[in-house]
């Protein structure tokens, strides 16, 4: 017997072992991922592109490994059924903002008040805000939703009614569409409205049968919902910029390979970088657009009456103590 026929049962043997040692290590490296990721918006909004830019970062990325599925218009369901799905552990994702994530860790609710951030550097600075760590953390241990980033945002959320605004007693008796979230409706009406909790996919019909006088949106939402059809100004209250947050599930999220996790978290930022700064360059071109096809812009709003007024939201909902907080640490004045 030579020695190469010598070696062949020990190297037999010492295969076995390996395999009953490490069992999962071949399957763990052909084992794949997929995300499906639900948002309200439509498939012409800017953030639907942007999502689908970073589904095709990260699957570049994992070769293929995390795949991410987009679903525009809500076609997985409505957006708090969604985020239930997410907290019991199922591979979804979905496009939120703090005002709902406020259902489970109220304090960070504040992020969404009137006037509370309103620059993107402003929104940079939360990321690393201790109080706002604290919260993810929070989310994740107790409440099984991962923030996988929140640096998306969609602009400035104006009144969008048929009849001008430009001061909060302009508002009076006029009813309002908010999202189903305290802070939304406290904010809605301290600015003086009467607050309407609806769906997004309900807003035109709800319009169009007069069940509701406005809406408080952002520009880009206009063009894609054909709100232009049913409402005749657009007035500039800029009253929030709107932060919204990329959640998926905290037990899906820690069954990723580390390198997946950091793909995830690393493309989602940038993606929401990029896809904002288009949001905010395509606001002048939106407006024209608007004006165009028969809205009025009222661009000579009293800012400080509607600063003013915003302050009740915050006392309604014992808030002002923690947005104070907030602000402190990322030096908001």
């Amino acid at each position: 017997m030579n020695a190469n026929n010598a070696m062949r049962p020990l190297v037999a043997v010492l295969g076995m072992l390996a395999a009953l040692a490490f069992p999962d290590v071949q399957a763990q490296a052909a084992k794949t991922f997929s995300l499906k990721f639900n948002h309200v918006l439509g498939p012409k909004e800017p953030y639907h592109e942007g999502f689908i830019r970073w589904g095709k970062r990260v699957e570049e990325r994992t070769k293929g490994g995390l795949k991410i599925e987009v679903f525009h218009s809500a076609q997985l369901g409505k957006e708090e059924d969604i985020i239930e799905q997410i907290r019991q552990g199922a591979n979804l994702g979905q496009n939120t903002d703090s005002a709902r994530l406020g259902n489970y860790v109220p304090a960070i609710a504040v992020m969404n008040g009137p006037y509370f951030a309103e620059t993107l550097e402003e929104v940079a600075k939360l990321r690393k805000a201790p109080s706002v760590l604290k919260w993810q953390e929070e989310l994740a241990s107790k409440h099984g939703l991962k923030v996988v980033c929140f640096n998306w945002v969609q602009g400035y959320r104006h009144f969008f009614t048929n009849k001008p605004v430009r001061k909060p007693e302009d508002l009076k008796g006029q009813r309002i569409r908010t999202p189903p979230a305290p802070i939304w409706q406290e904010s809605v009406r301290a600015l003086g409205a009467a607050p309407v909790a609806m769906a997004f996919g309900e807003m035109y019909p709800a319009l169009q049968q007069k069940a509701i006088d406005g809406v408080e949106l952002v520009y880009n939402n206009i063009p894609g919902g054909r709100f232009y059809e049913v409402l005749k100004y657009a007035n500039e209250t800029r009253h929030i910029m709107l932060i919204n947050f990329e959640v998926v599930s905290s037990k899906w999220f820690d069954g990723l390979p580390k390198d997946y996790q950091s793909a995830l978290v690393e493309e989602c930022d940038k993606a929401g970088e990029d896809t904002s700064k288009t949001i905010l360059r395509l606001e002048a071109e939106v407006k024209q657009q608007l004006k165009g096809r028969g809205m009025t812009v009222v661009e000579d709003v009293d800012l400080a009456a509607f600063r003013k007024a915003g302050e009740q939201a915050y006392e309604a909902l014992k808030l002002s103590g923690v947005r104070d907080a907030v602000h402190k640490e990322i030096g908001k004045k």
